[in-house]
């Protein structure tokens, strides 16, 4: 079998490392913390990240980037905003295989795409992303589930497919990296406007209407932005968003139900722990600027997180919109 390396020992690490190990891959978990990796060493668990799971005992940990050598995968599994950083330690290695990138989010300022800034980092490396409906905790659990591998070599996709499914992770191939990178970002914002509606007491008609209309703007911009249409009907489109939506495992979600009760933005964020929505944004609002489209969920979300209006506004404001055809 394989030996695969993980960077990023937080819940999706974590549950990738499981999942891998139970195929009978060799497993190294990387985090570069020395804490964390002290705490794994001696209890195998995350109760903060991954609560009543446990690590097999033959999954190595460790603090030392250098264990990607020999690797066939390298997956990086830490949060959006740290993605330069790793892709930059790891650009020194060698022999890392493909590298995987299964984060969710664009760079802050340049915009770029996670898989753009790996390239800037490590310009020869072979990249897919990995995107879908996979909550942590149910991958780490063997709930089944299925993702996609998204790459611009079909070589790289395949690659990635047969080393990462399992018996309980079932993973498609795509060509669209752009499609499938974008529909793992902007649901991440969809899903705090879904925790708004909930937190503000809508019901479920809204929240239907509040997915299938996010859909359409995610679908809207990726295509200014050369993915293909169909992508955002797929396992990274519309599979991602309905599980973001409306799941208790959202932080997403959680986040925004805290915002749409009342809660202050920051102490939300405070209490929530990482949300990648909340830097996606910004980051959003800012490309429908750039390419001049109407994204309206978008910039409600960005005008409560950013520019203080009231959250209870928001329903009003997208519902007296001008009338128009649905497509």
């Amino acid at each position: 079998m394989a030996k695969i390396t993980i960077l990023g020992s937080g819940g999706w690490g974590m549950a990738l490392a499981i999942s891998a190990f139970g195929s009978g891959h060799n497993v190294v978990l990387w985090s570069p913390f020395e804490n964390e990796v002290k705490m794994l060493k001696e209890s195998r668990v995350n109760e903060r990240l991954l609560s009543g799971v446990k690590l097999p005992d033959g999954i190595d940990v460790t603090s030392d980037i250098s264990a990607v050598s020999g690797s066939a995968v390298t997956v990086i599994a830490t949060p959006s905003t740290a993605i330069r950083e790793v892709a930059s330690r790891l650009s020194v290695c060698r022999d890392f295989g493909i590298v995987v990138n299964v984060a969710k989010g664009l760079e802050k300022g340049s915009l770029l795409r996670l898989s753009q800034v790996i390239k800037e980092e490590i310009p020869g490396a072979k990249i897919a992303v990995l995107s879908g409906p996979s909550h942590a905790e149910e991958v780490a659990r063997g709930e089944l589930t299925t993702v996609v591998a998204a790459s611009d070599s079909p070589v790289t996709s395949q690659i990635a497919q047969d080393i990462m499914s399992s018996d309980n992770l079932r993973v498609y191939t795509s060509d669209d990296m752009i499609g499938v990178e974008l529909g793992g970002a902007l649901k991440n914002v969809i899903a705090i406007a879904s925790g708004f509606c909930d937190g503000l007491g809508l019901g479920d008609n809204s929240r239907a209407a509040l997915i299938t209309r996010g859909l359409a703007e995610m679908a809207r911009l990726g295509v200014c932005m050369g993915a293909k249409e169909y992508t955002f009907f797929g396992l990274a489109g519309i599979g991602d968003l309905v599980v973001t939506c409306t799941s208790r495992h959202s932080r997403n979600h959680r986040f925004g139900y805290k915002v749409g009760s009342g809660t202050p933005i920051a102490q939300a964020l405070e209490e929530v722990g990482t949300v990648e929505g909340y830097y996606a944004a910004d980051m959003a609002y800012r490309l429908a600027r750039k390419y001049n489209i109407e994204m309206p969920i978008i910039e409600e979300c960005h005008a409560v997180l950013y520019e203080n209006k009231d959250v209870r506004g928001v329903p009003n404001d997208l519902m007296r919109r001008p009338q128009r055809s649905e497509h």
